[in-house]
């Protein structure tokens, strides 16, 4: 089992910054690549991005590409960011972490709770 615990949402003007942490705990949380996905309401959940187990590999969605960047710190309790600039209005969502076997399409295991984003013009 493991368990996801996002924070660091809240409320921002257009082009400031945001940091999403995501903190991992679980017997075997080291076995999994950790995503970012969002969603907003009447729309499908949206993947962002994702990193790899070691943190060595990432890749991004082109919609996020270059503004936002994703990180993992394995030796605190396994935490991941989303580091978000340049934000528009478009990037309002609920922002939620993932945990899947491989970073290149894999259905999520597990889910965190979510937290809001909310970018205003």
């Amino acid at each position: 089992q493991v368990h996801l615990v996002e924070s660091g949402g809240g409320s921002v003007q257009a082009g400031g910054s945001l940091r999403l942490s995501c903190s991992a705990s679980g017997r075997t949380v080291d076995n999994y690549a950790l995503n970012w996905f969002r969603q907003t309401p009447g729309k499908e959940r949206e993947w962002v991005a994702a990193i790899s187990r070691g943190g060595g590999s990432s890749i991004y969605a082109d919609s996020v590409k270059g503004r936002f960047t994703i990180s993992r710190d394995n030796t605190n309790k396994n935490t991941v960011y989303l580091q978000m600039n340049s934000l528009t209005p478009d990037d309002t969502a609920v922002y939620y972490c993932a945990a899947t076997s491989s970073i290149y399409g894999s259905t999520p295991h597990y889910w965190g709770q979510g937290t809001q984003v909310t970018v205003s013009s």
